[in-house]
């Protein structure tokens, strides 16, 4: 397959990549277009898209000053896709003229932008003529600077005045491999050695995680298969210890694990505790993917699919004494691991993501013994999702404590080891955490 991969021409890959880009614009994720992208193209295409994601607001800003009217949607993306790829001489994936010649043949030989390959043409023609003109005039446009669309630049501004340009810097850079051992298994520092000796560098990354220095097939992980190590971002890893740290780890625990799939926080409730755990998600075929998961692990839980925010569908009556509750949200925390999930999402899901959020919270409180624990999280750095609801659950809930807990973790990318303590990890995705304890009335 390496080999289908080497010889297919460019033009094909870049009208593969500016269809995913247009199927994400229309509303798809990007890993749902990337998947029906032709299985020769798809390893190729997926780099590509994630190049163009990743410097998409630089290609439309580019592409505003090129052609003051909006093309046709395929044009638009063709030519997006090109400016995306081109624009930085020092990142481009291949040399500008060889990409925007072949972002012309991709437009003469397809359907949809037949009729505009004169005009893609005449465009990026022009942006090779007059490129530092043009790219000098985009440094004043935030999108373009930034790469993520105007409101969510404004939100994080607003959410986190501090902080912002760090969070937009590291949420615009690749994501490493992480890892986490399963401790039923292997520790983390035995993983560690064998995977020196699977010549696999790597690190340790807080209390927990390890962070490859490249990226590879899990197929090459050792011990994947049986279920030895997971991958899992650093943020993440901290879930289940944050649940299990004030409760024993006995069998007659009854932990939930709402809106579970794909599966990576219930193994690792299993792995540091025996007690029952339900698993949760609204998606029969996300059930399934939670089931194998735990298999590979050599772990059970008993997963239902079901609505966490309706018990009664559901629910046995019996009390549960940890509830894990990783809400749906914006994703706003992950982008560097889904760069299309920035230009994917609307303004207003914020607040729709926000409101499913505290019907969730509402729902499952009252299953939770008192003296129990409830962890809220998202990977999200939007305060809607995370500071803001928990204080207004609070407002509402007097016999509802918050513990220590982390807040808002901001997405980090290799921070220097002195900027934070050592029990954190240096590399993580953004998200929010808040422990809360059930008072007895």
């Amino acid at each position: 397959m390496q080999k289908d991969i080497q010889k297919a021409p460019l033009w094909r890959q870049l009208q593969a990549t500016a269809a995913v880009v247009q199927a994400v614009r229309a509303g798809s994720s990007g890993t749902a277009a990337v998947g029906v992208v032709d299985v020769t193209l798809r390893p190729g295409v997926q780099a590509l898209a994630f190049h163009v994601w990743r410097n998409l607001g630089r290609a439309q800003a580019l592409r505003k000053l090129l052609a003051t009217k909006q093309p046709p949607p395929a044009v638009d993306a063709l030519l997006c896709t090109a400016l995306a790829l081109a624009w930085s001489e020092a990142e481009a994936p291949y040399d500008s003229f060889t990409l925007v010649n072949q972002a012309v043949e991709a437009a003469k030989r397809q359907h949809a932008t037949r009729g505009q390959a004169s005009f893609v043409n005449a465009c990026l023609r022009r942006f090779l003529r007059e490129r530092d003109a043009l790219v000098a005039t985009t440094d004043h446009d935030a999108v373009a600077v930034w790469n993520h669309p105007q409101w969510w630049i404004q939100r994080v501004q607003r959410d986190h005045p501090q902080h912002w340009q760090e969070v937009l810097r590291a949420a615009n850079t690749q994501a490493p491999m992480t890892l986490r051992s399963n401790l039923r298994q292997t520790t983390r520092a035995a993983y560690l050695d064998r995977l020196t000796e699977a010549g696999l560098p790597a690190h340790s990354d807080g209390p927990t995680a390890i962070c490859l220095e490249a990226a590879v097939p899990v197929q090459r992980l050792p011990g994947f298969s049986v279920g030895m190590v997971t991958v899992q971002d650093g943020a993440a890893q901290m879930a289940a210890p944050l649940l299990m740290h004030n409760l024993k780890g006995d069998a007659e625990l009854k932990i939930l694990d709402a809106c579970a799939a794909p599966g990576g926080k219930t193994g690792h409730l299993l792995e540091i505790c025996d007690g029952q755990v339900t698993a949760l998600d609204v998606d029969p075929q996300r059930c399934q993917r939670i089931a194998e998961n735990l298999a590979r692990l050599g772990l059970h839980a008993r997963v239902l699919s079901a609505d966490a925010a309706q018990p009664a569908t559901w629910w046995d009556g019996q009390l549960f004494d940890g509830i894990l509750l990783d809400a749906p949200c914006t994703a706003s925390g992950i982008v560097r691991r889904h760069p299309d999930v920035r230009w994917l999402r609307r303004e207003s899901d914020v607040a729709q993501l926000a409101d499913l959020q505290k019907k969730m919270l509402a729902a499952l409180w009252p299953l939770l013994r008192p003296g129990g624990y409830l962890l809220y999280c998202t990977c999200s750095v939007f305060r809607a999702e995370g500071f803001e609801q928990i204080q207004t659950f609070l407002a509402y809930n007097t016999d509802a404590g918050l513990l220590p807990s982390p807040g808002h973790l901001m997405p980090q990318s290799g921070t220097k080891p002195d900027a934070i303590p050592d029990n954190q990890c240096r590399d993580h995705d953004g998200f929010f955490y808040a422990l809360l304890q059930k008072q007895s009335r």
